[in-house]
């Protein structure tokens, strides 16, 4: 949950590295809000089937788009990518193929243009206790 909002408190922020687990567990969070602003949609009755999505859900969606967008692009330079790579998600399948396999891949451990490796400062944090 705590990386849920690290990476929100940080939803217009383009600059710097998230780690894979920031960005899997907020999109894992985001995952499970979707499906459950989507179940609320349908108990109230005003889940639209046609469409599939209610209007809970689609509001959720709408707000989390920039922070999704952000996450995505400081994970990519996690792993030494420019953001503008996240643009291959266009390309329907392969693209998003793609940016998964990027996503799944270890963070650089050096600095990198994007600033020093996040991972790096976890592990001098817990070697030092």
């Amino acid at each position: 949950m705590n990386y849920y909002f690290a990476a929100f408190n940080k939803y217009a922020v383009f600059k710097g590295r998230a780690t894979r687990s920031e960005y899997w567990f907020f999109t894992l969070f985001n995952i499970f809000a979707v499906l459950g602003f989507g179940l609320i949609d349908q108990l109230m009755g005003i889940f639209n089937f046609d469409a599939g999505y209610g209007p809970l859900s689609a509001i959720y969606t709408l707000a989390m788009i920039l922070p999704g967008l952000g996450v995505s692009i400081r994970r990519l330079h996690d792993t030494g990518r420019s953001g503008w790579w996240f643009l291959i998600t266009i390309i329907p399948i392969i693209g998003l193929l793609v940016f998964l396999y990027f996503a799944l891949q270890d963070s650089d451990p050096n600095p990198n243009d994007y600033g020093e490796s996040p991972t790096w400062k976890y592990n001098i944090q817990n070697i030092s206790r």
